[in-house]
């Protein structure tokens, strides 16, 4: 099995677009992808791990990828980087670390390829004059023209190591802790219970989030309350404008069930539905419903499954 790896390519702190078109190029060179994204803030590495042919996402966190300085940035992502085929950008910068790379681990480079087939890489020489194709034999270092290969779509889910060479421990474990306390996001989730405008205020989602506690689930919204309230964010909104989820069990509590919501929800296995206007449309979807007002059914459905639990 051939490793590849990906350099991510950053733009004002953010993974670039284009590090997805570097995944594409990595799956036709190998069968297991490796992205590893220098940084200061381990959290942009997020927005990779979804990636459909990520295998793994490895965060290099230091304060040396604040600003390039080639050297420091070659033997950082050098240390951190598996054997195998590494996959860069061909913007001027990253051109000038695979250079580095590859002189640090003693492999060839391919600059600015276009096409990959079968293994053999095709790249512009003479200044675009003519276009040369070679074959690798082993391990190398190649960098990626950008808008040659399609982009990998989202669909992916990648473990994430974050490596800090920061040196600060403190700020290391802050952050670790943090990362493994987070709330499941609703995409990822296996049970979802989620709050509508019917809560009545978004400090009254912290009843929903005592329940998702108790069963291990994801808290998430309809657009109603994330349009009605600023506290309640977008990442947390199901339906067609939002995310759209499968769970095992989806609870909705004060969600009346418009067609948007519904969209985003319908397909999860059980539904279980809490609302007081018993013409509600949620209930013509839902498997088991439940007509009262949170106030009534939270409480209850809280002590039930604490005992259960």
């Amino acid at each position: 099995m051939t490793n590849t790896i990906v350099i991510a390519e950053l733009n004002k702190g953010s993974i670039h677009s284009t590090t997805k078109e570097l995944v594409s190029a990595a799956q036709m060179l190998g069968s297991s992808c490796t992205v590893v994204v220098p940084c200061t803030d381990s959290s942009v590495a997020d927005s990779i791990s979804s990636t459909s042919g990520v295998e793994k996402v490895i965060v290099a966190k230091s304060d040396i990828f604040a600003n390039y300085d080639a050297s420091g940035w070659a033997s950082a992502i050098d240390s951190v980087t598996p054997e195998g085929i590494i996959i860069a950008s061909a913007s001027p910068q990253s051109k000038d670390l695979a250079a580095r790379l590859a002189a640090r681990r003693k492999v060839s480079v391919v600059q600015d390829v276009v096409a990959i087939q079968d293994g053999k890489l095709t790249s512009p020489v003479y200044s675009g004059k003519a276009m040369q194709t070679v074959s690798m034999s082993g391990n190398a270092v190649i960098s990626v023209r950008q808008n040659v290969f399609d982009a990998s779509p989202d669909g992916g889910s990648a473990e994430v190591s974050v490596i800090d060479a920061s040196g600060n421990v403190a700020t290391a474990v802050r952050e670790l802790i943090a990362r493994a306390s987070a709330r499941l996001d609703v995409s990822e989730a296996n049970i979802i219970i989620s709050g509508g405008r019917g809560m009545g205020s978004p400090d009254n989602f912290s009843h929903l989030e005592q329940i998702a506690d108790t069963l291990g689930a994801a808290v998430g919204a309809s657009r109603a309350a994330v349009d009605t309230w600023d506290d309640i964010p977008h990442s947390m909104q199901v339906g067609q404008t939002g995310k759209t989820v499968n769970p095992n069990l989806y609870i909705a509590v004060g969600i009346s069930g418009a067609i948007q919501h519904l969209a985003g929800m319908r397909s999860s296995k059980y539904i279980v539905a809490i609302n007081k206007d018993p013409d509600a449309p949620i209930f013509q979807h839902a498997d088991y419903g439940i007509v009262a007002t949170w106030e009534e059914a939270l409480p209850v459905l809280q002590s039930s499954l604490s005992a259960m639990m």
